[in-house]
């Protein structure tokens, strides 16, 4: 899949078959976006408005996409950030406290009519969603997306030791939560 999408950065950056390639874009990405947003932001309804924020930032940047990570990582790193964006508005609108927050987010989760996990899985999204939102992030990518550090080290700006050392910890708490 990587090697179509970036067959299509010369012909996104082309203003006669921008739309085309968009479209084409949306279709190879749609899936893998959504499902990356929706582990950050939990419920589905919240990840389609960040889905159709990452693409509206994509449309209006991809002239200025320089192909210094690949095209599907730039993506990658804009749904991460709208995602970020999404839950510290949400956050600073909704409640006083993080943990207050934290709570919200998992009541959302469990009323949301596309979760569909049993107690087993629901005590393990409550366990990831009390990790530190980065930490969180980490564990998503390389547990659900089983996405490479260095993959990893593109999109969120941070070394692949520190990753590394984030997604070990937040093993551990995950465990010990779920273990009791």
């Amino acid at each position: 899949m990587d090697n179509e999408i970036e067959k299509l950065v010369p012909s996104l950056q082309n203003p006669k078959t921008r739309e085309r390639a968009f479209s084409e874009l949306m279709r190879l990405t749609k899936r893998a976006l959504y499902w990356h947003i929706r582990k950050i932001v939990l419920v589905h309804e919240d990840a389609d408005d960040v889905l159709q924020n990452t693409y509206i930032k994509v449309w209006r940047s991809i002239e200025s996409f320089k192909g210094e990570c690949q095209l599907y990582t730039w993506m990658y790193r804009i749904a991460t950030n709208e995602s970020l964006t999404f839950l510290a508005q949400q956050r600073a609108r909704n409640v006083s406290a993080p943990l207050d927050y934290e709570d919200l987010m998992i009541q959302r989760m469990e009323a949301d009519s596309y979760f569909d996990g049993d107690e087993l899985q629901k005590r393990f999204q409550e366990a990831i969603m009390t990790l530190p939102e980065k930490q969180r992030m980490v564990f998503n990518m390389r547990y659900f997306d089983e996405m490479e550090y260095k993959e990893m080290s593109e999109i969120t700006g941070t070394s692949e030791g520190a990753l590394k050392a984030s997604y070990h910890i937040a093993v551990e708490k995950i465990k010990k939560i779920i273990t009791g």
